[in-house]
């Protein structure tokens, strides 16, 4: 490894180590954000198939716009009248329950029209309202404001990214909390990841009547970076690397634009270490990294 490159994003997705063959990682399925929701209903799906459908509403919204056939820009607004109304409704959120920390992502919608503003039920606005003008949640949630992702499109709605921490051991409450706030009766399944995603998975079903739609967290964590390479941060590059890192009078902090870095390999720090190598954003394996209890491990 001629060269070392370190990917750190602050938006708790992990740390990426690649090994400076080729910048990279720009998924074009991703480019416009990945859907980060509780579904409704109480199937699933997979993963793969709401990165498809998010990438194919971005291409309609394209070629809208840019298509100059008036045949084919009805063609296309038909097609995006049908994918928002397959779009999940809100609230959006995505959670990562790690052993220390759970990782909660809300999508603050910004578009709402005057009539969406009529229909929504209350207890739609109520939790908006609550997670966006606090930056605190009892005595453990803290908002990172100054993580917020600002004027993002996500499954063809624009709105801001806000994330949320707090203890994994106040898990309870925050079931409780969704209880309280009757969430059931705006969704019946929610998007996590994590090993609390296993852990906690009766507890939201009995206590809340919440089912977990669970991800993998390795696929999660490959995606995650993908997005924030292709938003940044409003405006600004979110990875970087270090130019001549053994040299500490001529290092340099550099902006990294993943674009292609396959092979690469992967370091995501949390309560344990998990160090991937990654050869396409959909063909990876686990190399090596702790378990539970912190001691080392190798993976064949």
């Amino acid at each position: 490894m001629d060269k070392t490159k370190s990917v750190a994003e602050q938006n708790g997705l992990g740390i990426c180590y690649a090994n400076g063959l080729q910048n990279g990682f720009n998924s074009p399925q991703l480019s416009n954000g990945t859907c980060a929701h509780g579904s409704s209903g109480s199937g699933g799906g997979s993963s793969s198939g709401s990165h498809s459908g998010i990438e194919n509403f971005h291409h309609l919204h394209q070629g809208l716009q840019n298509n100059g056939s008036p045949a084919k820009r009805c063609r296309l607004r038909r097609r995006m009248d049908s994918g928002r109304k397959n779009r999940p409704p809100f609230p959006w959120f995505g959670m990562d329950i790690g052993g220390t920390l759970v990782k909660l992502v809300y999508f603050e919608p910004k578009d709402i029209t005057a009539e969406e503003e009529q229909e929504e039920v209350e207890n739609l606005k109520s939790i908006r309202k609550y997670l966006t003008s606090n930056t605190a949640y009892g005595n453990t949630g803290i908002r990172d404001v100054h993580l917020e992702l600002k004027n993002l499109t996500m499954c063809g709605r624009k709105g801001n990214l806000h994330f949320i921490r707090f203890p994994t051991q106040a898990m309870y409450r925050f079931i409780q909390m969704g209880r309280d706030k009757n969430f059931s009766s705006l969704h019946t399944t929610l998007c996590a990841t994590g090993g609390g995603a296993y852990k906690f998975e009766e507890d939201f079903r009995t206590m809340a009547d919440l089912q977990l739609l669970k991800l993998d967290e390795l696929d999660c964590l490959i995606q995650g970076l993908l997005y924030v390479d292709s938003v940044g941060f409003n405006g600004r590059p979110e990875c970087y690397f270090f130019e001549n890192p053994s040299d500490p009078q001529n290092c340099v902090k550099r902006p990294c634009c993943l674009d292609n870095p396959f092979p690469m390999l992967l370091v995501n720090i949390g309560s344990g270490v998990s160090i991937l190598a990654v050869y396409s954003k959909d063909n990876y394996k686990r190399v090596t990294g702790t378990s539970l209890d912190g001691h080392t491990f190798p993976v064949s």
